[in-house]
């Protein structure tokens, strides 16, 4: 198929809600392979007879894949918010990027007495806070659910001070001390970002240090390592004036990339919460980390760099309906090694693949550890996006293709027990276009052989990010 029919089946909105159902599979899913693969992003974008001009701006639905016994069950819905009550009534909300037209932005402001809340339609990620299972966006608004059937549980609020008006979707949890380490941003005169980390027990979360923010900047993910946080303070800048003002078209309208500026990087010390250094580098622009790690005087940090920011615009409706994926910049996958203590840090900086890619992930137990392998979306070629696995030391990759299908982000999942870090496999939800649905595939983490596939009963929207909870 087209292109464009990619286009046209990944960002079609979805209607109906599946509960348990369960997927005819072909080939074998491993017997040990036991959890949830709970993903999130939109699942639809039309309201009140108009459409949404941006991906990142549909109504959140979760997915669920439940695996257990070489069997895969399926469940989507809708999280039940304030946005998609809204939307019910034919009423767009406060959105990342598009927004509702300036004048009734500046209705909802005369009517709210000021800013209205920021938005509930918590629709880029999931995380788990002790018990509680949440679904997040980069409002500083939680929605808890439930993890069996995915249905909403309210707003979940920690009980702190800590004032945030952005915050991230992305939570790294150290396997060292079981703690989810974030980070929000605070606007004011001396805008702050503030990083915290969440206990895995009782879910309570501590600010860890606060650091001026320069610009400020549109930082989306960070980097953890034993002893520090790295927030890359990108220049992609944020215009505070343009998000007061109620005539703004959105949240990306105040987005301003600086040639002019470098980018920062903000090294935290997780245990004194103290600036350590703040290298500044030639401009880049970055969505996500892949992992950090220390060796016995440097960080070292992966990363997946564009040359600017122009991949954010490249995901509006206007651009993907001409060519879907195609005319989107590709991401590289970049390492830095820098001394943290220095006076001075030297930074440097070197290709760890030649293709593009995004979205990428490693097993959960070597976050914040040396590592060797990394997975993630491939994307560099016209008509599908690929799998690759990148081998870190040896600077080689391994990918799969298959024409017409488009996959999204990877999770791999080590076997239980295993030596070997790439023991296991990697799950990666795809559209499949010729078949016009979506479709659960499982590779086998070493060789990327394909073991199985499980073909969904309808085309799922392009979605975000998600996480692998094994069984209890």
């Amino acid at each position: 198929m087209s292109t464009p029919n990619a286009y046209e089946l990944g960002f079609r909105s979805v209607d109906r809600e599946f509960s348990d159902r369960r997927l005819p599979v072909e080939g074998t899913v491993p017997n040990w392979l036991s959890g949830r693969l709970i993903r999130n992003g939109p699942g639809r974008f039309e309201v009140g007879g108009e459409r949404a001009t941006h991906w990142f701006d549909g109504l959140a639905m979760l997915r669920k894949y439940a695996v257990a016994d070489g069997a895969v069950r399926y469940t989507n819905r809708f999280l039940r918010t304030e946005a998609y009550d809204a939307a019910t009534r034919g009423e767009r909300t406060a959105e990342f990027a598009s927004g509702p037209s300036p004048v009734r932005r500046a209705l909802r402001w005369l009517r709210a007495l000021g800013p209205p809340e920021s938005t509930d339609n918590a629709n880029v990620n999931v995380v788990r806070f002790g018990d509680h299972y949440v679904a997040q966006t980069e409002a500083p608004r939680r929605i808890a659910f439930d993890p069996d059937t995915l249905a909403t549980r309210g707003e979940f609020r920690f009980t702190d001070d800590l004032t945030l008006h952005l915050s991230t979707a992305h939570a790294t949890v150290d396997p060292r001390t079981g703690e989810t380490v974030g980070f929000g941003l605070q606007f004011g005169r001396r805008a702050q970002y503030h990083v915290y980390a969440v206990d895995p027990g009782t879910a309570a979360r501590r600010r860890i240090g606060s650091v001026r923010a320069r610009g400020p900047g549109y930082v989306h993910d960070c980097a953890v390592t034993r002893d520090y946080v790295v927030l890359v303070e990108t220049p992609l800048r944020i215009d505070l004036w343009r998000i007061l003002v109620p005539w703004g078209d959105g949240f990306l309208d105040a987005l301003h990339y600086d040639d002019d500026r470098g980018t920062r990087l903000v090294v935290v010390d997780r245990e004194t919460g103290d600036l350590v250094a703040d290298p500044v580098v030639p401009p880049f622009f970055t969505f996500h980390h892949v992992n950090a790690y220390q060796t016995d005087d440097e960080v070292v940090m992966d990363l997946v760099a564009f040359e600017d920011a122009s991949i954010v615009d490249a995901l509006a409706f206007e651009t993907l309906a001409e060519d879907a994926f195609a005319a989107a910049p590709d991401g590289r996958l970049d390492r830095f090694r820098f001394e943290p203590t220095a006076t001075d840090p030297d930074v440097t900086r070197a290709r760890r693949y030649d293709g593009g890619c995004e979205l990428p992930t490693v097993p959960r137990s070597v976050r914040t550890r040396p590592y060797r392998y990394a997975y993630a979306q491939a994307t560099d070629r016209r008509g599908a996006n690929g799998l690759v696995k990148v081998d870190l030391e040896r600077e080689m990759a391994t990918e799969w293709w298959a024409r017409g299908v488009y996959v999204e982000e990877p999770r791999m999942v080590q076997r239980p027990g295993a030596d070997a870090e790439d023991a296991g496999v990697v799950l990666a939800p795809a559209l499949d276009t010729d078949a016009e649905r979506s479709v659960l595939l499982v590779f086998d983490a070493e060789t990327l052989s394909l073991l199985a596939r499980a073909p969904l009963p309808h085309a799922v929207p392009f979605g975000f990010h998600g996480r692998f909870f094994a069984a209890d």
